[in-house]
């Protein structure tokens, strides 16, 4: 609480490291991101008790606790390192402990397959954050993660910063074109670690990037323009890409490159104002923000839970399988519901609170009229407005298709519930979910402590832009019940009555004549064939008595699998080709050595 209220404390102890002595520290930026790992970590714990127990899992249980566990200590220590190789030791034992966590169930190629992707993109991720602690110790002459004065820095060093942090973190974090890893090891993981992943491990990236902005002295206008372009590009691909995929566990993670995006765009605003001068605006696009890294945590942490929920009952993954689950298990059709809802931006739950502020900041970067930032800005909400509206029709496809209509799985009509160890956790997020959204005022004084951090301004100084978040809140959830009482009693007076359905002239109607999750998306996904290069696949239907046909489509992630393999593909045959150098010869290896002796010689000679 100390923490949350402005207050903190930092612990050093000696030892015999460069750079003086080791120290963690506790400040309210650190809070903001430390409470959904606690809660996250916790309810992701409880849950894999029933999800993925040690009887049913003998090789992999103990494995997978060991780095579900050691994972979430990494990321803590990174969230409390206020010195460099405090700040590196807790990353390297987040990051390899993940790796294990996503491939516990390594029999399986995909798994493999994904899990070597992901180990790929985090040592990509960690060579950058060497390069960054190596320059800023190099122009500071510290190891230590505080605070810059102003003229000890170059800007030309700082930029340079900025960018290592932006592509080091942005690989972690997930922003497009670095996302390339993410869908697939959420898919590969076991649900929890699917949770986890996308509920806080993918934050330590959006932390990097505040906590490196925070200590910069001179923010540049070119930085948070650079944050909302790339937070504009992942939120729209991440919900078109979302809205084409037929697996659940794909969707969501896609999703995860969405809300990354938007906490982005914050970040991108807060950046552009504080580089101008405008600390309150500024303050209310961060606050925003770090709200929103909450938020997503919460409700997409509950979708994954719900997910595992129906996976573990059904034994797929594929929308087009599902269908009718509500039935059978009510309690997970309703928690999924509420983390829908969450996650489209409606009030009265989380999401809308934050995306709210967000919007705040935008508009009141739009209402100066500031140049080339007004016009960045001023597209950039028209752009949010059409995340969330394609959000709603992606979330639409998933809660139509799993939980609604006839059951196209044959295991769905039988059974009961998810248990109580994982339903519990459901509920946890569920009620934080409704509790963040009917009372946000609650947070303002968290959300102003840790925005005076990143924004190096006095904390009386950033109080006022919260004061709104209540009013408007209060206001939509007023609104909400006044809906809500108002259908109750239209229903009341004229209630429902039961009818027979127009069949169209099918006697026996089946679960094969109702939407699937391909048709359903089908519209949309059109629209976005520019960027989503999808594979259709239509059945040619003959005018009288036609067969059996099925509509279906595929999207690749182009990012992955029209640029990066290839050029992965064509490296390999060129190394392939280079084997005629290796003809197990000593003479040839001595003539190789002698050759690049001479070389090295001739080019030394040549820039002297």
């Amino acid at each position: 609480m100390l923490a949350f209220s402005g207050g903190g404390d930092e612990l050093a102890f000696a030892a015999g490291f460069p750079g003086g002595a080791l120290a963690v520290g506790l400040d309210p930026l650190s809070a903001v991101f430390l409470l959904p790992v606690a809660v996250l970590t916790a309810a992701c714990g409880v849950y894999s008790l029933a999800y993925f127990p040690a009887a049913d899992h003998p090789r992999e249980a103990p494995r997978l606790r060991v780095s579900f566990g050691l994972s979430s200590a990494g990321l803590i220590v990174v969230l409390l390192a206020r010195h460099s190789l405090v700040f590196l030791a807790g990353w390297e034992v987040m990051a390899i402990a993940a790796f294990f966590a996503v491939t516990a169930e390594d029999r399986d190629r995909e798994v493999r397959e994904a899990g070597f992707l992901y180990l790929v993109s985090t040592r990509a991720s960690a060579l950058c954050l060497l390069a960054l602690f190596a320059l800023h110790s190099a122009a500071t002459g510290s190891f230590g993660l505080t605070p810059i004065g102003v003229g000890v820095v170059a800007p030309g060093i700082q930029s340079a910063l900025f960018v290592l942090a932006l592509v080091g973190f942005g690989l972690k974090a997930g922003l497009v074109p670095l996302h390339v890893w993410l869908p697939p090891a959420h898919a590969a993981a076991p649900t929890h670690v699917s949770a986890l992943l996308s509920g806080v491990l993918i934050k330590s990236g959006i932390y990097g990037i505040v906590r490196v902005v925070s200590l910069l002295p001179d923010a540049r206008p070119w930085w948070g323009e650079a944050l909302l372009v790339a937070g504009v590009v992942s939120a729209v691909l991440g919900v078109a890409y979302a809205l084409a995929q037929h697996d659940v566990k794909r969707l969501l993670a896609y999703h995860s490159v969405e809300n990354i995006g938007i906490i982005a765009i914050g970040l991108g605003v807060a950046l552009i104002c504080r580089s101008t001068g405008r600390l309150d605006t500024a303050a209310l696009a961060l606050g925003g923000a770090l709200l929103h890294v909450v938020n997503h945590a919460l409700f997409k942490g509950l979708l994954f839970l719900g997910a595992g929920a129906v996976i573990q009952r059904t034994g797929t993954r594929s929308l087009d399988a599902l269908g009718g689950i509500a039935a059978a298990m009510p309690a997970t059709a309703i928690f999924f519901l509420v983390g829908a809802v969450a996650i489209v931006g409606l009030p009265p739950l989380n999401g809308f609170v934050s995306e709210l502020l967000i919007y705040s900041g935008l508009l009141r970067v739009v209402a100066s009229g500031a140049g080339e930032v007004w016009l960045l800005a001023a597209l950039s909400a028209p752009a949010l407005a059409l995340v969330g509206g394609l959000a709603l029709a992606c979330f639409a496809k998933v809660v139509g298709s799993v939980f609604l209509g006839a059951p196209r799985h044959r295991s769905v009509s039988r059974g009961k519930d998810a248990p109580a160890a994982m339903l519990a956790p459901m509920a946890a997020l569920a009620c934080l979910c409704a509790a963040i959204g009917v009372v946000p005022f609650a947070f303002a004084p968290a959300l102003a402590a840790a925005s005076a951090v990143a924004l190096r301004a006095p904390l009386a100084s950033l109080d006022a832009p919260f004061a709104a978040i209540s009013i408007v809140s209060l206001a939509a959830l007023a609104l909400c019940a006044a809906v809500g009482l108002a259908l109750r009693a239209r229903l009341a007076r004229a209630p429902l009555e039961a009818a027979g359905t127009w069949d169209c002239g099918y006697a026996e109607p089946s679960a094969r004549m109702q939407y699937s999750a391909s048709s359903f998306a089908e519209p949309l996904v059109r629209v976005f064939s520019f960027a989503l290069l999808p594979s259709v696949y239509s059945p040619r239907l003959t005018p009288i008595f036609p067969g059996p046909a099925a509509f279906h489509s595929e999207v690749v992630d182009a990012a992955l699998d029209r640029i990066l393999m290839p050029v992965v593909r064509a490296f390999a045959d060129f190394a392939r080709r280079l084997r005629v150098l290796q003809q197990g010869s000593v003479h040839a290896y001595l003539l190789y050595v002698w050759l690049a002796l001479i070389a090295l010689l001739a080019v030394t000679g040549a820039t002297e």
